[in-house]
């Protein structure tokens, strides 16, 4: 009987009830929590503003996020052993879910990616995120490391099909995510450089293709804008100049809260979801994004902890692409806003108004949580 199995028969999971403190009988870190609710409160003070004083955008996010913190709480009580054999079932669902957006799914902006049960209205592709990494960690679980070339493209094919599935929908930014935190798994499981270069060296050689026939028309509008936005000042162009123009205006102190001018007069679009670090650096200047920057980076560095924590190679996988693939979202948002990335509406994690995407990025971190608890219940 390993440690593990020995604690976990233990009253109350290990020691001792009474000797345990609450956030180890919660099975949370509480560091982690901390920053996370930080976060939190930093993205709905900044939302107020974003959204011209709108406390019912306000209490809408603060709901959703009281349901994300509770599901993390939740999903945290789970052992990284039981999530590694639901993974080929969860996965299957993941796929119907997907599936089902192209003949039952709600449409919005010209895309369908929803799906509406009962009322509530989820996407799918937001899960996929959290549920690729989990079943090619699950997959590797079982498998000698470093992969070799067979077990590497069956995992390519594994996040390959959901990959397309939102591709079809059409969304372009989160296929890219849902792909690369599949190939997150892929690096940290120590593919050969070999392969990577190969797979590198194929996506260069598929480029034109894909521009010519694959991307859709206003796809490829975003790249010709990121590379000469003033081409079209008050069409394609208008967001990206708007946004650089209010980053700008912040200069280092930031014209206050309450107080941009690109924000509340309406020249900045989308400024409470996708835009809404232009708003920040308008009001708080440069000094109020390299704070935001500097929590963010807490959060990865805590993550990347606790992932190396993990007691098995499963665990280490998911974790450490749950928390590459947060890095991203913050990484991509912050350069399509800036003029560095095409637009491909990437969320700000935490502080764009969102639904399913902050449920689903707390769940992930619920996961870490539920691997950091089982290690330091094995060292108690």
């Amino acid at each position: 009987m390993s440690n593990s199995d020995f604690v976990r028969q233990l009253p109350g999971g290990g020691g001792m009830p009474g000797s345990r403190s609450l956030s180890q009988r919660l099975r949370i870190d509480p560091v982690m929590l901390v920053l996370l609710m930080t976060l939190a409160g930093v993205g709905l003070f900044v939302l107020y503003s974003a959204s011209d004083s709108s406390y019912a955008t306000v209490l809408r996010q603060a709901r959703f996020m009281s349901i994300a913190f509770v599901a993390m709480i939740l999903v945290a009580q789970l052992h990284p052993e039981q999530l590694q054999r639901w993974a080929p079932l969860v996965f299957c669902a993941c796929i119907a879910l997907l599936g089902a957006v192209h003949f039952l799914g709600v449409g919005a902006k010209g895309a369908q990616r929803w799906l509406s049960i009962m009322g509530f209205r989820f996407q799918p592709s937001e899960l996929a995120k959290l549920i690729i990494p989990m079943t090619v960690a699950w997959y590797y679980s079982s498998h000698p490391l470093p992969p070799n070339w067979q077990h590497t493209v069956f995992s390519l094919i594994l996040i390959g099909i959901p990959t397309v599935l939102v591709g079809m929908q059409p969304d372009l930014g989160t296929s890219i995510l849902v792909a690369m935190s599949g190939m997150f798994v892929l690096f940290l499981a120590g593919v050969s450089w070999t392969l990577i270069f190969s797979g590198m060296g194929l996506v260069l050689a598929m480029a034109w293709p894909m521009w010519q026939f694959v991307l859709h028309d206003y796809q490829r509008q975003r790249v010709l804008t990121l590379l000469n936005p003033e081409s079209d000042k008050l069409g394609a162009g208008w967001n990206i100049i708007q946004s650089k123009t209010a980053i700008g205006s912040g200069g280092f102190e930031g014209k206050g809260w309450l107080q941009g001018t690109q924000s509340h007069l309406d020249f900045l679009p989308e400024s409470h979801t996708d835009f809404i670090i232009a708003v920040l650096a308008e009001e708080y200047g440069l000094r109020g994004v390299l704070l935001l920057l500097l929590l963010y980076g807490l959060i990865i560095g805590r993550g990347v902890w606790v992932a190396s924590q993990a007691k098995h190679s499963f665990g280490r996988l998911l974790g450490g692409s749950i928390v590459l693939t947060f890095f991203v979202y913050v990484f991509v948002n912050m350069g399509m806003v800036s003029g560095l990335l095409p637009v491909v509406g990437v969320p700000l994690p935490l502080v764009s108004q969102g639904g399913t995407s902050i449920v689903t990025l707390l769940i992930g971190f619920g996961i870490l949580m539920g691997i950091y608890a089982d290690e330091r219940l094995v060292h108690q």
